[in-house]
């Protein structure tokens, strides 16, 4: 009998750092997420750095849970989202995502994250950034990775540029009724990455390269 690791190689994914794991969201693993979230990410009205402000939501633990269902589900050659969870010293911190449609032909990533508010300042953004693009460009075989953060976001922009990426045009976007954003798009090149000194730890690199595609 096969277990379930084999069945869905991502669940066997490890990304280790110097302080971080970085690794699937489990269905054990949801509370952890949900409680991180509702302990605080950021300053609510009238700005929110995400898309939509899903972490206000009266009923935020079912749409995050549903979220992680929805992603696993989606999780297609050609159009895939990983949700890794980021454990500090045992404890859920936040989350790094890592997505692509058409990756196997256009070899492009996209990212977004959050950490929780207390976990903050203390260089973890950086670190759970640099573990997803290393993962991406050396396990995946990424050629592009693009993000975005708006233009207030001086803690998104200060990782996305200490890393190596440059400026790649502009939107309008508007997270909430009577809110408008300007949108910063970045895009980073693997050869232009700023890499650490450190090492990335992978455990279940090629299971998962070749069950999105990659490989």
């Amino acid at each position: 009998m096969m277990t379930l690791e084999e069945i869905w190689p991502l669940l066997g994914l490890r990304l280790t750092t110097p302080r971080l794991e970085l690794r699937p969201l489990a269905d054990d693993d949801i509370p952890h997420y949900v409680a991180a979230a509702a302990s605080g990410i950021h300053d609510h009205a009238p700005r929110t750095p995400f898309g939509r402000p899903w972490d206000e939501a009266p009923d935020m633990a079912a749409r995050s849970a549903r979220w992680i269902w929805q992603s696993r589900v989606r999780a297609d050659r050609d159009d895939w989202v990983v949700m890794l969870g980021v454990w500090a010293d045992g404890a859920l911190i936040g989350a790094q995502d890592v997505a692509a449609r058409r990756f196997p032909a256009e070899r492009t990533v996209g990212t977004g994250s959050w950490l929780r508010r207390d976990a903050q300042g203390r260089g973890y953004g950086t670190e759970m950034r640099l573990a997803a693009l290393l993962w991406a460009f050396d396990s995946l075989g990424a050629e592009v990775a693009e993000t975005t953060a708006y233009d207030w976001n001086a803690a998104s922009l200060g990782v996305s540029r200490a890393l190596g990426y440059q400026p790649n045009g502009e939107s309008r976007h508007s997270p909430r009724e009577g809110v408008v954003e300007r949108e910063l798009n970045l895009r980073l090149t693997a050869d232009a990455l700023r890499r650490p000194e450190w090492t990335l730890g992978i455990e279940g690199g090629e299971a998962a390269a070749r069950f999105l595609g990659a490989r």
